[in-house]
């Protein structure tokens, strides 16, 4: 009798230990069921089927309305950036995840006669993690395709995400395209071996995030380096005093414009950007 209560005592504690040790297995299986649903869930919200039911809440708008559609613009006569051909590289400020999927791409296009391929995905970063990272996206393009020039949004997800800023690399030395700096080299560095054209970056209006603001300041050296374009509407303070009012109409969230933002705001700072960076021949 005492045999068998040692063994049943014996059993009970080998099944106690399978289960301590499952446990663990069994969390990270569901987190990962949960990431994954998460996953199918935004594509199909944002991108899928069911996109047009997320972009209810943005149509109600009053900077969404269609006063401030691309077709109310008019193209403009003798604008030095007519006929050129522009890669936009970027995630949900250059795709317009808040504006109706209308960014400034649009709205400089028409405005100024100029064709595009915008390569933009919603919550991308400039980190090279996983299929659709900006540097995945653009090795994704045709290489034979004549840019003119390429404008690479500097990504706020890579902030929001708190992706490695890294350190520029040395001379010789290969870009970690796992950290923000690696990434903005790689990209430079592609797009000139690749479609032989200038880059811009631009960065987004200000907003409250150290980390974002140290990714800008980081910008400047590598521009310092490579001599890129660079668009700066962050640290921009006449760009950014606009009143309250203005606000309410021209953004949906602290990062991300309405149409009206776009068109009122940021195309006529970014066409200016333009203009002083490839001026008519």
């Amino acid at each position: 009798m005492r045999m068998r209560l040692c063994e049943d005592r014996g059993e009970t504690m080998t099944k106690k230990k399978k289960l301590w040790i499952m446990l663990p297995c069994i969390a990270v299986g569901l987190a990962g069921l949960i990431v994954v649903w998460l996953m199918v869930c935004g594509y199909f919200w944002t991108w899928g089927p069911f996109s047009g039911m997320a972009n209810l809440r943005y149509k109600k708008l009053a900077g969404n309305s269609d006063a401030y559609a691309v077709e109310t613009v008019e193209p403009l006569a003798d604008s030095p950036l007519a006929g050129k051909h522009v890669l936009f590289l970027g995630s949900s400020v250059t795709y317009g995840a808040a504006s109706l999927q209308t960014s400034f791409a649009e709205y400089l296009a028409r405005h100024n006669t100029m064709t595009f391929v915008k390569e933009a995905v919603s919550g991308t970063t400039l980190v090279d993690s996983g299929i659709n990272s900006y540097i995945a996206r653009m090795k994704r393009l045709d290489g034979n395709e004549a840019f003119d020039f390429v404008v690479c949004q500097l990504s706020t997800n890579d902030a929001t995400q708190k992706k490695p800023l890294g350190k520029i690399a040395a001379e010789g030395e290969a870009f970690d395209t796992s950290t923000v700096c690696g990434a903005i080299e790689y990209i430079i560095q592609y797009v000139r071996d690749t479609w032989h054209c200038p880059v811009v970056f631009y960065t987004n209006a200000y907003y409250e995030s150290a980390e974002y603001s140290a990714m800008v300041d980081v910008l400047f050296s590598i521009q310092e380096k490579y001599g890129i374009g660079v668009i700066d509407l962050y640290t921009d303070t006449a760009f950014n005093a606009i009143s309250e009012e203005s606000r309410a109409l021209w953004m949906a969230d602290a990062i991300h414009p309405t149409r009206a933002g776009y068109l009122q705001w940021w195309t006529p700072k970014m066409e200016q950007e333009l203009f002083r960076l490839f001026p008519k021949a």
